[in-house]
């Protein structure tokens, strides 16, 4: 598993990475540029030619985003030089036919020592190439569920990105940019990846342990509208939490029968399921700001110090303070010495 830690970062001494990224019809927009646009920062706020970018496509001709803006290419899968890694942008939704060609490419590149990425769901095309087979991956967590089905011999996780030996992928969006920068910080440290973070006004880099999140909607389906509500509400009032009878009362049921929707679809209880967003809530903010940590406790519903503290220790195995010393390994550290280029 990826993971920040300064003391595993890796300098450079050889000529520029080569990077390519291989666009398929109806590529993700947002996850290529989220992709590649670290690299071109990372050769300006570096001060050199740190990487290369290499653009391909099938047959060499220009390629159609999902939105319709069309890329220009620098060669097709025939012409494509020697690279560090490619990536394969894939189409949104999946594609899952007319991808053969692109497959025994794959195929044919696992023999090299070039590493082989997905960015999105150019994660199934690696799998369907069985290039993931034993390896930690992830999808966009729309696709998660068919990935697990159809692949069972990949390591399948609701995680950003993964960075598995020469396997990079990620989940798509702005979880690309987490992957990258990520890549660059190893290869030429932390301060530079803080810079690049800086530059794009990316308040904080996420590692590969923080999940996506999954919209309830997508998790239990649109047939259970009172849930839906209820967990909404939860999500509204984190600071001042509301009772399991005011909940059901403002979603228009018994409390008994909000305790059955919760324990059916989510196997959990309602007050159990908000304590634990209340400590989701609590989490993030320990590793984002500057507040206090009786100030957190309170802001997600804490009467005090002592009563956050163990609630957080239970949940997580650590206590609030503890969780803030862990903090200089993680990207948003004020310790790792981020600067930006106006000093």
């Amino acid at each position: 598993m990826a993971i920040w830690n300064q003391g595993t970062q890796d300098k450079k001494t050889t000529g520029p990475k080569r990077f390519g990224f291989l666009l398929l019809p109806n590529f993700s927009l947002i996850a290529f540029s989220s992709a590649i646009e670290p690299l071109r920062m990372a050769n300006w706020v570096g001060g050199g030619e740190h990487y290369e970018t290499v653009l391909v496509s099938h047959d060499g001709e220009a390629v159609a985003s999902s939105l319709g803006v069309e890329l220009l290419v620098d060669c097709s899968l025939n012409d494509i030089p020697s690279l560090d890694a490619v990536f394969v942008c894939g189409a949104s939704p999946i594609a899952r036919t007319g991808n053969e060609a692109v497959i025994g490419w794959l195929r044919r590149q696992s023999r090299t020592s070039m590493a082989l990425g997905g960015v999105g769901t150019g994660s199934y095309l690696l799998a369907c190439a069985g290039l993931l087979n034993n390896y930690r991956a992830t999808i966009h967590w729309w696709d998660i569920a068919s990935l697990k089905d159809e692949f069972p011999n990949t390591l399948v996780t609701n995680n950003l990105f993964e960075i598995d030996g020469t396997r990079y992928t990620c989940s798509g969006g702005t979880a690309a940019m987490d992957m990258m920068l990520f890549l660059i910080a190893k290869e030429h440290g932390m301060e530079l990846a803080a810079s690049i973070s800086e530059q794009f006004v990316y308040e904080r880099m996420r590692t590969s342990e923080e999940q996506q999140r999954i919209p309830l909607k997508a998790r239990i389906g649109a047939s259970q509208p009172k849930l839906i509500e209820a967990v909404t509400l939860m999500e509204m009032n984190i600071e001042e939490p509301l009772s399991t009878d005011d909940l059901a009362h403002h979603v228009g049921v018994s409390r008994r029968h909000l305790e059955r929707l919760f324990k059916k679809h989510l196997q959990t209880v309602p007050s159990k399921y908000y304590l634990d967003l209340r400590l989701e809530h609590a989490r993030q903010l320990l590793r984002q700001s500057d507040k206090t940590i009786l100030q957190i406790g309170l802001a997600c519903g804490f009467s005090s110090a002592s009563y956050f503290s163990t609630a957080y220790r239970n949940h997580y195995g650590v206590t609030p303070r503890e969780e803030r010393k862990r903090e200089p390994d993680s990207p948003d550290s004020s310790s790792l010495g981020r600067s930006s280029l106006m000093g």
